[in-house]
C-alpha cells in the first residue's frame, strides 16, 4: 500500500484520516501533524512547513511550484495569535528576557520539571514590572511557584524576597569572568576564578568557607590604593574589587537549591537559555522578516513547544 510521507517530520509512518472537502487526508503516527495528499498545500501547512520545518519562502516556492508572493500571502493569512495557558500544579520557575535589537524583545517564564511555558510576553525594555507582571499572572492562572531560577538582575532579589531564589550558576562564572577574564594575571585574580570553577561541586559550607579565607588571605592586595598625582588615592584592583562585590551579593543565593526544602530546584538556568537559543536559530533561518512576522513566528514557535511539553508530561504520567 502506497503511504503518504509527512511534509514535517518525513516519516512515512502515516494513515488515511477521513476526508476534508473531498480531499483525503492524512495523519503522521510519528508528530501527529495531519496533511493532504495534494500538490497545492493549504496555507496552514505552508506555515507548518515555514515554522516546525525551518523551510525558506524560496524553498517553499520550488517545493510546491508556487510563486514566492503567493507563499508570502500564504503567510500573511495565516492569524497566530499566543494566549498565556492554563495552568495548574506548580514547582521551580525559570525567567528570563531576551532581545531582538534595543526596542523589544521577550519576556518568558517556564516549570522546570516539564519545560512548559507558563508565561510569554513581548516586552520593550527589561524592568521589574516587566518581571513582577509575569509571576503576577502565572500565580492568577492557578499555579504556586516554590521557587524562582534568574540570572543575576540585582533588583529581582529584594522584589521576590518572599520566594525560595537561586542565582544562576552559569550567569555567576559569567559575571566574574567579564571582571578577571578568562586568563586573568593577578594570582588572587586566577585564584578567586578558580574558585568560582568549584561553585556546582561544592556545598555550601565548603564554598562561603574558602571564600572567606580567600579575601582574608588577599585582604592587603584587595584594599591596596594608588597613589595618583591629583591627590586622590583609588582602589588599585577595582576589577577584582567589583568580582568580590558580586559575590558577596550573591553568595545567599548561589545554594538555595541545597537546601532540604528545595530539593529538585535546578542550580542554572539552562532550560530557558537552551530555549532562547533554539527560538534564535530557528528565527535566523528567516532573515528579513518584519517585526510583525518575527512576532507571529514567535509566537507560533512558543505554541508549537507548548504542545510538545504537554505531550511529554502526558507521556510521563502514563
Amino acid at each position: 500500500m502506497n503511504k503518504s510521507k509527512c511534509p514535517i517530520c518525513k516519516s512515512m509512518n502515516t494513515i488515511k484520516f477521513g476526508k476534508r472537502k473531498g480531499i483525503q487526508t492524512y495523519k503522521c503516527k510519528e508528530c501527529g501533524y495531519r496533511f493532504r495528499n495534494n500538490k497545492t498545500p493549504s496555507e496552514m501547512e505552508i506555515w507548518q512547513l515555514y515554522q516546525a520545518n525551518k523551510q525558506t519562502v524560496k524553498e517553499l516556492s520550488q517545493t510546491y511550484g508556487l510563486s514566492e508572493s503567493t507563499i508570502k500571502r500564504a503567510l500573511k493569512n495565516i492569524t497566530i495569535q499566543w494566549e498565556q495557558p492554563q495552568l495548574e500544579g506548580g514547582g521551580y520557575v525559570h525567567i528570563d528576557a531576551t532581545y531582538w535589537g534595543h526596542n523589544w524583545g521577550v519576556m518568558l517564564a517556564m516549570d522546570d520539571a516539564s519545560g512548559k511555558v507558563l508565561y510569554m510576553e513581548f516586552i520593550k525594555s527589561e524592568t521589574n514590572a516587566d518581571y513582577e507582571t509575569a509571576v503576577d499572572s502565572i500565580k492568577s492562572r492557578g499555579y504556586e511557584i516554590k521557587g524562582l531560577i534568574v540570572d543575576g538582575r540585582q533588583s529581582l532579589f529584594k522584589l521576590f524576597s518572599m520566594y525560595k531564589l537561586q542565582m544562576c550558576h552559569f550567569h555567576m562564572k559569567e559575571i566574574v569572568k567579564r571582571y578577571l577574564t578568562n586568563n586573568p594575571k593577578l594570582n588572587a585574580a586566577k585564584e578567586l576564578k578558580n574558585l568560582t570553577g568549584r561553585l556546582t561541586t561544592s556545598t555550601k559550607e565548603e564554598f562561603e568557607a574558602a571564600y572567606l579565607k580567600w579575601k582574608s588571605d588577599w585582604d592587603k592586595t584587595l584594599c591596596r590604593r594608588s597613589h595618583l598625582k591629583s591627590g586622590k588615592k583609588p582602589f588599585t584592583h577595582k576589577r577584582l574589587r567589583s568580582a568580590m562585590h558580586s559575590f558577596d551579593f550573591y553568595l545567599p543565593y548561589l545554594f538555595t537549591f541545597q537546601e532540604p526544602e528545595c530539593k529538585g530546584m535546578p542550580n542554572t538556568n539552562n532550560k530557558i537559555e537552551g530555549t532562547f537559543t533554539d527560538l534564535k536559530k530557528n528565527l535566523n533561518n528567516h532573515s528579513g522578516m518584519s517585526e510583525e512576522n518575527r512576532k507571529r513566528f514567535i509566537c507560533g514557535f512558543f505554541l508549537a513547544w507548548g504542545k510538545t511539553a504537554d505531550n511529554t508530561q502526558k507521556e510521563g504520567l502514563e
